[in-house]
Formats: structure tokens, sequence, C-alpha cells
């Protein structure tokens, strides 16, 4: 049996000061390769080449999808297989690990400034992203919120 191949993701779950978690929802007609119907994430993506480390990814990823260019700590959340999987260019689908770390935002951060992969974000209830966050994320992760 072939061994299965992943891609690994960082992933920002962003809270507020009232224990309210930033969602997205992703364009995806911009940012697939595959089919999928709309659905809820949280910041972040790919680990690049060029990225020193994971929180080097967070921290791009987070300016890249908010404009937040600074952040008061990140800390490792949990680690999932996500439900989506990656068409490659040559065709071959693979699977997405995804590395969440539970990042806060110092007082002063402004934001939020969507690039074009999100359509738009809200700040919601954990209860809500339980629901929302489903789609992509297995349900071993999301009971832990």
């Amino acid at each position: 049996m072939a061994e299965k191949l992943f891609h690994i993701g960082v992933k920002a779950m962003i809270e507020n000061q009232q224990g309210q978690l930033l969602l997205f929802e992703e364009n995806v007609n911009h940012t697939h390769s595959l089919p999928t119907t709309p659905y809820w994430d949280f910041a972040g993506g790919r680990i690049d080449e060029d990225d020193a480390d994971v929180l080097a990814t967070l921290a791009r990823e987070i300016q890249e999808e908010t404009g937040i260019t600074e952040i008061a700590s990140a800390t490792f959340f949990s680690s999932v297989i996500s439900n989506h999987k990656i068409k490659l260019s040559d065709g071959k689908i693979i699977g997405l690990a995804l590395m969440i770390y539970r990042v806060k935002l110092k007082p002063n951060a402004k934001f939020i400034i969507l690039s074009d992969e999100h359509v738009r974000y809200e700040w919601v209830d954990r209860k809500d992203a339980k629901q929302r966050l489903s789609h992509k994320y297995p349900v071993e992760f999301t009971e832990l919120l």
C-alpha cells in the first residue's frame, strides 16, 4: 500500500477579549484546486520554502489575510488531518495536515483588511465556530473548541 502524502498548513485561532474566534469565509472560486462549497476557516495557509519556521509561516499568513503585522502571542493548540484534500498541478490528490495555534493580538492591533482569499469575516462564539468549521475540520478538533 502506498504512503499518503500531505501538505502542512498552519492556522491561527485568533481569539478576542470576549472569547470569540475570528473566522473567514473562503473565496472558494479563488483559492481551491478542487470544487468545494463555501465554508469558514481560520486565517492561515501552507508552509512556504522560504519560511524560517512554523511561527514565521503563521505571522506571514496572518499579515497576508488580515493586514495585522504584530501578534501578542502564539501557542500550539492542536494538529489535525483536514477533511479537505488538495489537487497538485500533476493531478495527484494529497491530504492536508493542519497545525493550529491559539493567537492573541496586541490590544492596539489594527484590522482587518481582507485578502482576496476571503469574502468576509466574523467574530463568533465557540458554539457557532464548531458548526462553521465542521466542513474543513474533523469532529475531534471542533469538540476541543
